[in-house]
C-alpha cells in the first residue's frame, strides 16, 4: 500500500479512472484561474500607485464611461464559459461511467457499516458457500463488484479513493457502489461521513488479487476453525466461547454470534480494530485487555482477564488462519 492511502489523485481501478483526469483538469483550471487573478489584481495595485493612488480613484468621475473596461468583462466572461462548459460536459459524462453499477458483475458483496467496524458478507450458491469477515475486502482483479451497503447504527459512507468515491451507508435503505481494481494490491478505505467518536478509526482494506489467489483466498475462508492442539489452546477455546461468545463467531466452535466481527480467520488479516493496530501478538494482545483505551466509546468491552487467562486467549486466536 502507498505511503499516501487516502490520495485520490493517482487511481487503481475503472472507477477511479473515469475521475481522476477530471480532478486533475478542474484542480489545474482553479490553480490556473487564481493565479490570474493573483496577477491581473497586481498589475492594478500597481498601475494605481504609478498614477496617484487612493486620490487617482478619487478624481475618478462616478458616470465616467468607460468602454474598455467593459470589453476586459466581456472577455473575461467569455474566457470563463470556455473551461467551465468543458468541465460539465466533462463531468456528466464522467458521472455516466461511474454512477450506475455493471449490469453482470462478477460477485456481489453485503457490506454493514457498523461503530465502528465494518462486516463484509460473501454469499454462495448454498448456505455453506457463504460467509463473513470483517474490515478486508477482497476482490479478484479485473472484475466488476457490486457492493451492496447496509447501515446498521447512523450513517456511515463507504470510499476506497484509489477505486471508488464515496457512497453514503444510510440505515433502513440499501445503497449501491462498485469497484473494479485494475492491478493487485492493498487499498485502504474509510468511512467518509462523521459517525461519531471513533470515525477516524474506522478504516478498512480492499485486497485486490489474481482471480486464482481470490479463489483459494474464499475457499480458505469456508473453513471452520481448527480443533485446539495444546492444553493451552483448549483453556483459550473454552475462555473465547464463555467471554467472548457472546458477541464474536467462530465457526465450528460454540461462539456463534455475529453482533461483532466474525473471529474465524482473525490471524489471516493484516489489521485489527478496522485499521486501527497491525495484527501482530502485542497488538492483539493490547486490544483483548482494553479496547476501551484504543478505541474509547467502541462496543467492545474490558474483559479484566488475569495474565494466563490473556495467554491462553491469544494462544488460541492465534490459530485461526
Amino acid at each position: 500500500m502507498s505511503a499516501t492511502p487516502l490520495a485520490f489523485l493517482t487511481s487503481a481501478g475503472k472507477r477511479a479512472a473515469a475521475t481522476v483526469p477530471l480532478t486533475w483538469f478542474t484542480l489545474g483550471i482553479s490553480i490556473l484561474v487564481c493565479v490570474i487573478v493573483a496577477v491581473l489584481l497586481w498589475v492594478g495595485v500597481a498601475r494605481s500607485k504609478a498614477h496617484g493612488g487612493a486620490a487617482e480613484t478619487v478624481a475618478t468621475p462616478l458616470a465616467r464611461q468607460d468602454q474598455s473596461g467593459l470589453r476586459w468583462i466581456t472577455v473575461g466572461l467569455m474566457l470563463s464559459a470556455v473551461p467551465l462548459v468543458m468541465t460539465l460536459v466533462w463531468t456528466m459524462a464522467a458521472l455516466a461511467q461511474v454512477a450506475v453499477p455493471p449490469d453482470n458483475p462478477g460477485l456481489v458483496l453485503d457490506v454493514t457499516a457498523h461503530q465502528w467496524w465494518w462486516e463484509v458478507r460473501y454469499e454462495g450458491a448454498l448456505p455453506s458457500d457463504s460467509f463473513a469477515t470483517a474490515n478486508e475486502i477482497h476482490i479478484p482483479v479485473g472484475i466488476p463488484v457490486l457492493v451492496r451497503l447496509h447501515g446498521q447504527d447512523v450513517i456511515h459512507s463507504f470510499w476506497v479513493p484509489k477505486l471508488s468515491g464515496k457512497t453514503d451507508v444510510i440505515p433502513g435503505q440499501t445503497n449501491q457502489s462498485w469497484l473494479q481494481a485494475a492491478q493487485p494490491g492493498r487499498y485502504r478505505g474509510q468511512c467518509s461521513e462523521y459517525c461519531g467518536a471513533q470515525h477516524a478509526k474506522m478504516a478498512f482494506e480492499v485486497v485486490a488479487e489474481s482471480p486464482a489467489a481470490f479463489a483459494r483466498w474464499r475457499q480458505a475462508q469456508l473453513q471452520t476453525a481448527p480443533p485446539p492442539r495444546s492444553p493451552e489452546q483448549t483453556r483459550g477455546l473454552a475462555l473465547v466461547e464463555y467471554r467472548c461468545g457472546l458477541c464474536h463467531a467462530v465457526r465450528g466452535t460454540n461462539a456463534s454470534s455475529y453482533y461483532g466481527p466474525d473471529l474465524t480467520h482473525l490471524m489471516s488479516r493484516r489489521m485489527i480494530a478496522a485499521g486501527t493496530l497491525p495484527n501482530n501478538p502485542g497488538s492483539l494482545t493490547g486490544w483483548i485487555q482494553a479496547p476501551q483505551g484504543i478505541k474509547p466509546g467502541s462496543l467492545m468491552p474490558n474483559q479484566h482477564l488475569s495474565g494466563p487467562q490473556l495467554g491462553d486467549i491469544r494462544a488460541y486466536l492465534e490459530t485461526l488462519q
